[in-house]
């Protein structure tokens, strides 16, 4: 089964190899694929099989690498009404965002590119609203007309529900809130047009639909995969047989739920820490740095940015931050954290700082003896921002990783582009950390 493009993170430092390190300076291109609002989450795959990276957003995928010509999986049948400039009403195509100066809801909140029934063609799966199915549009394979739709699962809950491999079968399943449960869903790879196996992991809990936070990583280093979320993490069993409940270790992350959660190794001490939003509505930017306690794990919280600038060293602040990726951007060899404000979450009106600029940001994960772990804020826009999900991909195949991102204000593509430059040049040109008073 061929799976559709992925960075891989984790190159090899030059340094390592006893060379000499390059230095890079970091720009950034955005395409702006379609102005209207379709979906708060988009993925990239080769859906014509040309070799180059296509973009999906809603209702539509845009042909790379230029992503102006678009095809249609699932009819765009939403529209709104709006006054125009001589003040008569005009309609237009999708839900009410950016445009309409209104807030609205879209059915598409996550989507995910995969080859679901072994045809070797990419495939989509949505991951709609909150409390709505989960749907996956089979690829016509260059034929004309909408893509078959198949419903994977009735109920997905959660804003931040992943498509991942937690099992260990080397395919990924749906994980999320369902009914009250955290589950995964896995298909019948062998029978792929029947709705998804549903594996209910945990008792019936005050999950619900609109419930934010959640990820999937091994946090205890027994090289399987746990379930995270805002008030701990669940451990998975030795053997997944029968569906046994996972065992519960409490610990508070964050108290309203952040975005997606990421077991990672911050510090390079071999054990896993845990990266995660504090409030998807609010301010915060987190990494929980793991501990040993009394035969267990606890964690000790380290927020580099919050609701005053001061609280980031680099001055840096922005709310709204439901969704973050984890990818090395600039191919040290360390996952950096690329996230953004939301735009209108709620609407022009809700939540911290709604009008405040759509930023998109990447924070480059350093390590050293003498400054310890530093987030170093890297800007890439000011005018597009992040959905419920936001992905990091390289789109024009040149080893760099891009940014994709579909919201309020339509579906973008940020190509990164680097020039090699020598170290003084690179120095001056990195973010600068403000002096204390």
């Amino acid at each position: 089964m061929r799976r559709s493009f992925f960075i891989v993170a984790g190159l090899a430092l030059a340094t390592a190899l006893g060379q000499a390190k390059d230095f890079y300076i970091h720009t950034w291109t955005k395409h702006h694929a379609n102005k209207h609002f379709w979906a708060e989450g988009g993925a990239a795959g080769d859906f014509n099989r040309d070799g180059h990276p296509d973009l999906v957003v809603g209702p539509y995928w845009y042909a790379g690498p230029g992503y102006g010509k678009r095809h249609e999986i699932y009819p765009a049948i939403e529209s709104f009404e709006m006054k125009g400039a001589d003040g008569e009403l005009v309609k237009l195509p999708g839900f009410p965002g950016a445009l309409s100066g209104r807030n609205g809801y879209s059915k598409n909140f996550l989507c995910f590119v995969y080859d679901l029934n072994g045809d070797e063609w990419d495939d989509v799966l949505v991951l709609g609203f909150p409390g709505a199915e989960s749907p996956w549009y089979e690829n016509p394979k260059g034929k004309p007309g909408h893509w078959k739709k198949r419903t994977a699962l009735a109920i997905t809950d959660n804003e931040s529900p992943h498509f991942t491999d937690i099992t260990g079968d080397g395919k990924p399943e749906i994980v999320c809130n369902s009914e009250g449960y955290f589950i995964y869903a896995e298909p019948n790879w062998h029978n792929p047009d029947q709705p998804w196996t549903v594996h209910r992991v945990t008792p019936k809990g005050a999950w619900q639909r609109f419930t934010h936070g959640m990820g999937v990583g091994d946090v205890n280093g027994d090289g399987r995969r746990d379930i995270m979320e805002k008030n701990g993490w669940w451990e998975q069993p030795a053997s997944l047989e029968d569906d046994p409940k996972w065992t519960f270790h409490p610990f508070q992350f964050s108290p309203g739920g952040g975005a997606q959660m990421y077991a990672y190794d911050v510090d390079g001490d071999n054990d896993n820490d845990v990266i995660t939003t504090l409030a998807a509505h609010g301010y915060g930017l987190c990494w929980y740095e793991n501990q040993p306690k009394d035969g267990g794990i606890t964690f000790v919280a380290h927020t580099f940015m919050n609701a005053k600038p001061e609280e980031n060293q680099y001055g840096v602040k922005f709310s709204q931050l439901h969704a973050i990726d984890l990818v090395d951007m600039n191919r040290d060899g360390l996952l950096d954290i690329v996230t953004g404000k939301r735009f209108w979450a709620h609407g022009p009106s809700g939540d911290a700082e709604p009008s405040a600029p759509a930023v998109l940001y990447w924070f480059e994960l350093r390590r050293s003896k003498k400054n310890g772990i530093d987030w170093v804020p890297h800007f890439v826009d000011d005018d597009s921002g992040i959905g419920t999900q936001v992905m990091a991909t390289d789109m024009n195949q040149d080893g760099w990783p891009d940014i994709v991102v579909g919201n309020k204000k339509g579906a973008f593509v940020h190509i990164q582009s680097t020039e090699k430059v020598s170290r003084k040049e690179w120095r001056q040109a990195q973010p600068k950390p403000h002096k204390a008073d």
